[in-house]
């Protein structure tokens, strides 16, 4: 029965308004007459629905509310470009059936590939994709989705030039959103002469994509664009200045000149020499910010945001530092976006290669929900969901968890020059280190009990019962110098026995394996087969999980460093990575002050000794249940070994992608 044939249906909608009580008799009567007819419908169906041919189907197929099912061919879908690629079913063509559109914006169609096993786009002799890289055509286009894949300006097939999250990356994927919802013109050849319209769609869009692909769906959604209801940015960059700079402190890596090199097309590297000039000029590596940074900067715009954000991030990711999840979540709660959230304890890795069944199963009920409007209960399930060991996952209503607070602890002397003690009380008098650019944040942490020249540690007595940071810290740092350049850096650490996935090797907590298994359909040119993975494990004596890093010449402007004065106190604070650790019952907790983090931050001109003037240092960490939960316990626990760790972090790869982009 169709509701069009209910005379008082319309008394319902909240357009029209109106009182049964006012109606005429007739019309009381009328009424009453369709509800009896309605009740006795839906009774009918009812008991159709449990009768035992229609218990026995349910049983043989059960189907989640509002599911989107695999019942269009993929075989036969439509594949074309209209310089963008695109993957939909060829029946639903036919009945003229509009519908929604997942979108991946991406830059390493061609240059490095997608995915665990780098894929490339590849084509047919007509020019129309064949292998569109990753599962989500296999997987979603049977299930009555558009798949769109973008080449970003001047990569692959596109014209234009690389700007490295500049505005033609943001733009250039807008506009096929606003192509999308019909606001924009697209073409059917490169010349731009004949028009197309994407009739087939509704215009409700989905953007997903790994670290730079992440990144232009955050800058995408930053624009408040119409029609963009979701973006499942992994691994993604909020602000390209803190990808290359932590408070004017240089991160390993070229500037982005090297990677708009890396990833434009042989036709745009020959024509886009200004472009990459400009890059050169606005980025220089003294640290200071400049426009080119202002319009590469998301966070600021994140009250422009209408879609829906479910983040993804590896709380190891020394690509993309999870500062820049933690920074676009914050303002994100702001503007009561709604949001959702995955934290893992590998590096730059896919969910896809860390928690394969569950990820596709909640990513195809987020996409359900967010673009095909299914009541699936997916937005009344738990925000977060931290991994809290190698393949062992909890959950949070909220993230971060209601009752987490802010708390300050201060360093304070021991008992021998470097090795000192971290609690509630003020320290007093003065710690010195010398930066040594040789040593790494594994180095510092391997030796927090013996008195080195190299960094300055502080540690908790064993904690009386397990201790959650969860979110953002700051350490506040007032140093004097004995040069006129400093750098420096700041790591919390976990000091006691544990097995975590080993972030630190080639797949930084991953194995990859022979065997693969299929999510979707396949095509002779394009498997939904993967090769499949395990985590990948270390049994270490601590667990560095926070750090943060800084130009101590930014001490007055966070923006704009300046020679130092030797023997002048400088105070500056230093923010530490997002994250969300458990440090357990009898572990230490402990904070390490240094210079030079080798491979991770470039060393100053200079090699500075720096003073640290305890009581004016101090560091704010978020602690589920606030000042409470910082208990200690004069009980001293048995080491089993002493503190090996694992090896240091490799040199990371300066593209926003890595070895498994």
């Amino acid at each position: 029965m169709h509701l069009s044939l209910l005379p008082a249906a319309l008394c319902r909608t909240g357009v029209h308004r109106c009182s049964f009580r006012a109606m005429p008799i007739r019309a009381r009567r009328t009424r009453i007459l369709w509800r009896t007819l309605l009740t006795a419908a839906l009774a009918a169906l009812i008991a159709t629905l449990m009768s035992p041919v229609a218990a026995q189907g349910a049983a043989s197929a059960p189907r989640a509310p509002g599911e989107s099912r695999p019942v269009y061919s993929y075989e036969d879908a439509i594949r074309e470009s209209v310089w963008v690629d695109i993957v939909r079913p060829r029946e639903l063509d036919r009945t003229g059936r509009r519908i929604p559109v997942i979108m991946d914006a991406s830059p390493y169609y061609s240059c490095c590939g997608r995915g665990n096993e780098s894929q490339l786009k590849t084509y047919d002799e007509n020019g129309d994709p064949v292998q569109l890289p990753l599962y989500y055509d296999n997987y979603f286009v049977p299930r009555g989705y558009g798949y769109v894949a973008v080449d970003l300006a001047g990569t692959n097939r596109s014209d234009g030039c690389v700007d490295v999250g500049g505005r033609s990356d943001v733009r250039s994927a807008k506009a096929v959103v606003d192509w999308l919802n019909g606001r924009a013109h697209g073409y059917t050849s490169r010349t731009g002469k004949e028009r197309t319209k994407a009739t087939w769609t509704n215009g409700a869009t989905g953007m997903i994509g790994k670290s730079y692909d992440g990144t232009v769906a955050q800058g995408v959604a930053a624009t408040g664009v119409r029609g963009l209801k979701t973006i499942v940015p992994i691994g993604a960059i909020s602000s390209w200045y803190d990808y290359y700079f932590a408070k004017g402190a240089p991160l390993y890596g070229s500037g982005p000149e090297w990677l708009s090199n890396y990833v434009e097309s042989p036709e745009a590297r020959a024509r886009c020499g200004a472009v990459q000039q400009r890059l050169i000029d606005g980025a220089p590596r003294s640290g200071d910010w400049t426009p080119l940074w202002s319009e590469r900067d998301h966070v600021p715009d994140a009250d422009k945001v209408r879609a829906s954000v479910f983040v993804v991030h590896g709380m190891q990711d020394l690509n993309v530092r999870t500062k820049h999840f933690g920074q676009w979540w914050d303002a994100l709660a702001d503007n009561g976006v709604d949001r959702k959230i995955w934290l893992s304890q590998t590096g730059h890795v896919d969910p896809f290669d860390f928690r394969r069944a569950d990820w596709v199963r909640t990513l195809h009920r987020w996409f359900d929900h967010e673009l095909l409007g299914h009541d699936n209960g997916v937005d009344r399930e738990p925000m977060a969901d931290i991994e809290r060991a190698p393949d062992r996952w909890s959950t949070d209503r909220v993230w971060p968890p209601r009752g987490t607070r802010a708390v300050q602890l201060r360093p304070a002397k021991g008992t021998a020059p470097g090795v000192g003690t971290l609690g509630t009380r003020p320290g007093k008098g003065a710690e010195t280190f010398t930066d040594d650019p040789r040593l790494s944040e594994t180095a510092w942490a391997e030796r927090i009990d013996t008195s080195t020249p190299g960094k300055a540690g502080f540690t908790s007595k064993p904690l009386a019962r397990d201790l959650r940071l969860s979110g953002s810290s700051t350490v506040t740092v007032t140093a004097t110098p004995t040069t006129r350049t400093a750098h420096l850096s700041a790591v919390l650490v976990d000091l006691g026995p544990d097995t975590i996935r080993d972030y630190s090797a080639a797949g930084e907590g991953i194995t990859t394996l022979p065997e693969r298994t299929c999510w979707g359909a396949s095509t002779t040119g394009d498997s939904s087969c993967f090769k499949e993975t395990r985590a990948k494990t270390a049994d270490v004596d601590y667990t560095i999980f926070s750090r943060g890093w800084a130009d101590l010449g930014n001490w007055a402007d966070a923006g704009h460093g300046r020679p130092l004065t030797p023997g002048k106190p400088h105070t500056i604070t230093l923010d530490l990575a997002a994250t969300d650790h458990v440090v357990p019952k009898g572990h230490r907790l402990a904070l390490i002050v240094a210079g030079t983090d080798r491979n991770l931050i470039e060393p100053p001109a200079d090699t500075p000794t720096l003073t640290l003037d305890l009581a004016r240092t101090s560091a704010h960490l978020p602690l589920v249940g606030g000042t409470d939960a910082f208990t200690t316990s004069a009980t001293v626990v048995p080491r089993a070994s002493r503190l090996d760790g694992v090896a240091p972090p490799r040199r990371i790869n300066p593209v926003p992608g890595g070895s498994t982009s």
